[in-house]
């Protein structure tokens, strides 16, 4: 209870977001018109309709294992963000990646009509990613090969490398563009809004070297 109220205080957007994407997700397993209304169609967008998907789709997810890894993640880097950048500026980074990491999607299948994404991943990116700017080479793996750990830097360059070769091959019914984007985003407008941040970065690096 402790840990809840000291996150609630001192990271109240993400706490906020955190908690508004498993209730939406939730109702959006047992209501089809809550899920198909918020659920990202690159066709309607591009012909200007539903363009609030944008932000609502990364509210909802596909199930519960969905629903988990990306709320698992989130909580590994997005409090301890906010606490680090701020709250209008964790706020700002997220919604801004949310959005713009969906962009590349929506003009890639902006005439297949029957193509849907949903999830927070691209925005999830982004904070996975900003934080990687701050402690590149802190030891990051996968969930499931806990054995297997690698710098941050390391880590993202090739989680980056993955997202263009499974976006190009198509693996999975993964939207690895907006991973790749958010990625991205979440890098640029770190930087734009903490640009000594690059300074702590290259800092870190030469220290992680010796």
């Amino acid at each position: 209870m402790d840990q809840i109220l000291f996150y609630i205080q001192y990271a109240p957007v993400a706490s906020a977001i955190f908690a508004a994407t498993i209730l939406i997700s939730l109702l959006a397993f047992y209501n089809d018109e809550l899920y198909s209304k918020s659920i990202l169609q690159p066709y309607s967008i591009a012909r200007g309709s539903r363009v609030y998907t944008l932000i609502t789709s990364g509210f909802i997810h596909k199930d519960w294992m969905h629903l988990f890894f990306n709320m698992y993640s989130f909580q590994l880097f997005a409090l301890n963000l906010e606490v680090r950048i701020g709250h209008w500026q964790f706020a700002l980074l997220y919604i801004v990646s949310l959005i713009v990491s969906d962009i590349p999607t929506v003009l890639k299948h902006k005439d297949d009509y029957w193509y849907n994404s949903l999830g927070a991943s691209g925005a999830i990116s982004a904070v996975v990613f900003s934080f990687i700017l701050f402690k590149p080479m802190m030891s990051l793996g996968l969930i499931f090969i806990p054995f297997l750990e690698l710098p941050a830097i390391v880590f993202g360059a090739l989680y980056l490398i993955y997202c263009v070769y499974a976006s190009r091959k198509g693996i999975g019914n993964i939207n690895h563009d907006a991973h790749f984007y958010g990625a991205l985003c979440g890098i640029i407008i770190t930087i734009v809004l903490y640009p000594v941040v690059l300074t702590g970065f290259i800092d870190s690096i030469r220290a992680g070297m010796h």
